[in-house]
């Protein structure tokens, strides 16, 4: 896919990506990426129960064990440019006269959090550990993996909105996504605001996954996180240093890493 025109962080309407991409020439988990856009258009339908349907049929190709395809960035680009869109926003408490137990953005919360997951399949931890394993040259070689990463001023701008969104929900599948983005250098100076939308966070969210990404996120822009850790928070830290130093230090029974 060609670049769009104007500043890194321009993100191109949805119909001008959809209609400019050509799909078929894309790899995904599955093949190619001849069927997404059809998936993606369906994101749009004011059925509910059609857009929780194209979610895996969109999402589903590009998301395989932390993979970034040929077709993730313009599904992310895809998925960025639909979060403002009035079918994905307006929410779904009340429809079809049921009593709902989820979130009342469950497409809007899923493309967030699908957001999120792929940002940390592309950050620089996960830079950091191919290029110990394959060489410096890593990112240069994995043309995929440097496209989403040169996308994340985009994709950032479509989520930044939804940061003060009215349901938690909502704002914190937001965070979720924002927060690997802002490691990109031009994003650096957003750093400070995300950071009072982690302390809101940590003191209104348990969900586990989120607290551990924002937590670690403030230590890493230097923030002091001792008076935000609950009881919770300091077991799950260093449970997670237990395992890490558990596999730094097994070898798979070598007394040396193991020549392959």
């Amino acid at each position: 896919m060609t670049p769009p025109p104007g500043a890194p962080w321009e993100l191109p309407r949805f119909r001008v990506l959809l209609d400019g991409t050509d799909w078929a020439s894309l790899a995904t988990a599955c093949g190619t990426g001849e069927s997404l856009p059809a998936a993606l258009a369906l994101l749009t339908s004011p059925d509910p129960l059609v857009r929780e349907s194209a979610l895996r049929d969109a999402l589903g190709p590009v998301t395989h064990q932390n993979t970034v395809y040929g077709a993730t960035v313009p599904v992310a680009l895809c998925v960025a440019a639909l979060l403002g869109h009035p079918a994905v926003t307006a929410g779904d408490a009340g429809r079809g006269g049921g009593v709902r137990t989820g979130p009342d953005h469950p497409v809007l919360v899923r493309l967030l959090s699908w957001l999120g997951e792929t940002a940390l399949d592309a950050d620089d931890e996960c830079v950091a550990v191919g290029e110990r394993l394959y060489g410096a040259g890593f990112l240069d070689e994995y043309e995929e993996l440097r496209a989403f990463r040169d996308a994340r001023p985009a994709l950032f701008s479509a989520v930044r909105p939804l940061l003060g969104h009215d349901h938690a929900d909502v704002r914190d599948a937001a965070l979720f996504a924002a927060v690997p983005l802002v490691e990109h250098p031009l994003l650096a100076p957003h750093r400070a605001a995300l950071a009072v939308h982690a302390r809101r966070l940590l003191a209104t969210s348990d969900d586990r996954r989120h607290r551990d990404l924002v937590l670690d996120a403030l230590r890493a822009w230097g923030h002091d996180t001792g008076g935000l850790e609950n009881a919770s928070d300091i077991a799950a830290r260093e449970h997670r240093a237990r395992l890490a130093a558990a596999r730094a230090s097994w070898k798979g029974g070598y007394s040396e890493e193991p020549p392959f």
